[in-house]
């Protein structure tokens, strides 16, 4: 038996959305179907697992400080919505997090959260956007955040001309960088088919 497993069973991880002991993310944690909302950036489809608030917003906070545990909980979530929602042939494009959001935590969320769905889901990844501005968007004001243009590239050229893609991130707030990562992959050539995210902020 390894080791991670023996820890696992005499220390039992809490629950991130209620510090309980009934697992990563209890059932009453957990999204639930009914809880999936779908709403439209321009002409963006985009789906959330659910509000960015209570449990989820807890456990996402908790994901982002290092509980990878939760990641793929929440991968795990988002890959049952993929599998449902989504033709077989699609491929999933992480939106990355800055240089130093990505120093800070040893990992970025997005692409974690992408690897893992993929895997499960079938679905084939390419880690292919890149920052091309340090300024993260926490902390800055709403007009702001819909101000912001231009913070990204795609790192693969022409090689995603007519694939049929679909953004993966952990948050929408304004949906500003949703937008711009799309704008960014249609003008590569890539046909954007939607994005995915864990929560979206009220």
């Amino acid at each position: 038996m390894r080791l991670s497993t023996i820890l696992d069973i005499l220390f039992p991880a809490a629950c991130a959305g209620c510090g309980g002991a009934d697992g990563v993310l209890c059932p009453a944690c957990l999204p639930s179907g009914r809880a999936i909302q779908r709403f439209q950036l321009d002409a963006l489809h985009v789906a959330a697992l659910g509000p960015y608030d209570g449990s989820l917003r807890r456990a996402i906070l908790a994901f982002k400080r290092g509980r990878r545990d939760v990641g793929a909980v929440l991968a795990d979530m988002l890959a049952r919505y993929l599998t449902s929602a989504l033709p077989a042939h699609s491929v999933l494009v992480p939106v990355p997090t800055t240089a130093a959001r990505r120093a800070e935590r040893g990992f970025d969320q997005a692409v974690l959260l992408a690897r893992e769905a993929g895997r499960l889901s079938g679905l084939g990844v390419l880690d292919i956007l890149r920052q091309t501005a340090g300024d993260a968007q926490r902390g800055r004001s709403r007009l702001a955040r819909l101000g912001a243009r231009g913070r990204f590239r795609c790192s693969a050229g022409k090689l995603v001309a007519e694939v049929r893609v679909v953004l993966i991130d952990d948050v929408a707030t304004t949906g500003a960088t949703l937008r711009d990562c799309s704008a960014v992959l249609t003008a590569a050539g890539a046909r954007v088919a939607g994005a995915l995210v864990v929560a979206r902020t009220p």
